[in-house]
């Protein structure tokens, strides 16, 4: 035990069992950040991205201040889906076998679509000393009685800004303002919205904030093409690009729930079966849609940001931005969905000028891409957005040249517009041709 280089942080023999039988040699950079700042107590902000190692950096160290012969909820873990809360779950139920507590540490899930008055019965008469779930059913058991959460010394907020966007925070307020104010919270985002900040500023005193953006954003064996809008409709761009890929399933992102309802009418109209993903689906319907989807009833799924961060869909072969988003951090979510474990995958982008500063952005963080254009499903590559303006800007710099070097006549006479344009077309030819002498030598 205590071969890997955890052992400088002050973790204790159950959580070092834990470190050693998940195979952890190395911390992750927000590991290596977040956990001796939750190990000192302090609340914080922590920013990274899809599989950065960011569940363990938060719950090592809580599982290290667990006291098992207290008889209360320790700590809460918060996420906005379901699907989510459910994967965190597992870790801690992993941990705890790890550790060898199965019989000491309790943990309790606590979400919808499962028996509430079952549920009632069994968090009053044992409660657990960890609670994963959606804010929504936790708020539910805090009203109910069958959860006391006051004596909890640690709130974790995952996906805060994804929390925000399907209307949870208020949830989240409410469980808040019924816990201990000595609370150590431990907030995680991709980003940290302006919306949010009110909430931050409420519950959080001087946090120690931690933003870790990695060298390399996205794996090498994914490949990132852009293809001009140039004003078209996104579904017939979308369906032409279909006749050149066979993905084993494709995600084809959006950015709100009213355009990505909007793009699966249009590209059902057109003939192309797809599902369809977002927050403002019913439980119910979500959990029937992710079944057909692992039943590859669908090669395309429209989606919001919910799939690129609160749901984890398996066998994602290709990424399709129909928007490209507002955020970086978003981008490199929503292509972190693909390219997993050593498999190659595919970022599709449709992009117009007012995305190229987003663009140039992610270009300068590592990422490489290549411009195309898509014709009767065939792929062109082709130059950037920038080059096509500046050779545009040259070519009429040009024409002005040319018009300059033609006299107007003193005395118009009929069809003398054709004859300026036919003498103007000659000079622009004649500076075009000097232009490329004078680059041969």
């Amino acid at each position: 035990m205590r071969n890997h280089s955890f052992k400088q942080y002050a973790i204790n023999n159950s959580v070092d069992q834990v470190i050693d039988q998940l195979g952890f040699n190395q911390p992750t950079p927000i590991q290596k950040e977040v956990i001796p700042a939750a190990l000192r107590g302090e609340s914080l902000i922590g920013q990274s991205h899809t599989g950065s190692g960011k569940t363990h950096a938060y719950l090592l160290p809580l599982f290290n201040q667990l006291n098992e012969n207290s008889n209360h909820v320790q700590f809460v873990v918060t996420a906005p889906t379901r699907e989510l809360a459910t994967q965190i779950y597992d870790e801690v139920r992993k941990a705890i076998q790890f550790a060898g507590k199965t019989e000491v540490w309790r943990a309790k899930l606590v979400i919808g679509g499962t028996d509430k008055q079952k549920m009632i019965d069994k968090l009053s008469s044992n409660p657990p000393h960890i609670v994963v779930g959606t804010p929504g059913r936790i708020l539910d058991m805090v009203k109910e009685e069958a959860l006391d959460l006051y004596q909890a010394n640690a709130f974790v907020l995952d996906e805060a800004d994804l929390m925000l966007d399907l209307g949870f925070i208020e949830e989240v307020d409410q469980i808040l303002i019924r816990m201990n104010e000595e609370l150590q919270m431990l907030v995680f985002s991709a980003t940290i919205p302006e919306r949010l900040q009110p909430f931050l500023k409420k519950y959080l005193t001087n946090p120690t904030h931690i933003q870790i953006k990695d060298q390399k954003p996205s794996p090498e064996s994914m490949e990132h093409r852009l293809v001009a809008l140039r004003h078209k409709e996104p579904a017939d761009v979308i369906m032409n690009i279909t006749e050149s890929i066979q993905p084993y399933l494709a995600i084809i992102f959006t950015n709100g729930k009213g355009q990505a309802d909007e793009l699966a009418d249009k590209l059902l109209d057109r003939g192309l079966k797809t599902g369809i993903i977002h927050g403002g689906l019913s439980p119910r319907e979500r959990k029937r849609m992710l079944k057909d989807i692992q039943g590859l009833k669908y090669q395309y799924i429209v989606a919001t940001d919910l799939a690129s961060r609160g749901i984890d869909i398996q066998g994602v072969s290709h990424v399709i931005n129909a928007q490209m988003p507002k955020e970086e951090e978003f981008y490199i979510h929503r292509v972190g969905r693909t390219a997993r474990a050593g498999l190659e995958g595919t970022a599709i982008n449709l992009y117009s000028q007012d995305d190229l500063p987003l663009i140039e952005n992610l270009e300068k963080r590592g990422l490489t891409f290549t411009y195309y254009e898509v014709t009767n499903g065939e792929w062109k590559e082709t130059h950037s957005y920038k080059e096509r303006q500046k050779r545009t800007r040259k070519e009429s710099d040009m024409e002005k040249q040319a018009k300059q070097l033609v006299r107007k006549p003193k005395k118009v006479k009929p069809g003398y517009k054709k004859k300026m344009k036919r003498k103007i077309d000659q000079n622009a030819k004649k500076l075009k041709r000097n232009s490329y002498r004078g680059k041969r030598k």
